[in-house]
């Protein structure tokens, strides 16, 4: 019989409020993983980005770039195994791709992200990439309800 070989990297993605943190913290406990939390409270741009959001759309991207590079070469490097509540992926191939689409971000901003090295590390890939829905017929009230004081501003 063969060895199931553990993961390295597991990742949870979702809609803001979906739940990702709490299956994060649910997931680490039970498997004895590593969380990895997305940093709201210490992001320099995140306020910033919802009070002008065409303003600071690129800073905050390539905030989230920085972070999650430095994240996934972590992870690399280390022995355990990691679950993150947002990844690269996310940033990389939805948000920064719909800002620019909703026009909150330059087209030469966003081809300027876009021509970053960044698609290489996109390239491999997660040994698990845990995707979960918004279950709720209103996001925005329960994001209100759920008083995620970040999320608030939607």
């Amino acid at each position: 019989m063969s060895k199931i070989k553990k993961p390295k990297h597991i990742a949870v993605a979702g809609n803001i409020g979906a739940g990702k943190t709490t299956l994060t913290q649910m997931l680490s406990k039970h498997y004895k993983w590593t969380p990895q939390y997305e940093d709201v409270d210490h992001n320099p741009y995140l306020m910033d980005f919802y009070e002008d959001m065409p303003r600071w759309s690129f800073n905050l991207q390539i905030y989230f770039l920085n972070k999650r590079l430095n994240q996934l070469l972590t992870i690399q490097r280390g022995n355990e195994t990691v679950i993150q509540d947002r990844t690269i992926y996310e940033d990389a191939t939805i948000f920064a791709p719909n800002l620019h689409d909703m026009g909150l971000m330059l087209k030469r901003d966003f081809e300027n992200y876009e021509s970053g090295g960044h698609t290489s590390v996109l390239n491999q890939q997660l040994n698990e990439l845990l995707g979960i829905a918004e279950l709720h017929n209103n996001i925005r009230e329960y994001i209100k309800k759920n008083k995620k004081h970040i999320h608030c501003n939607i």
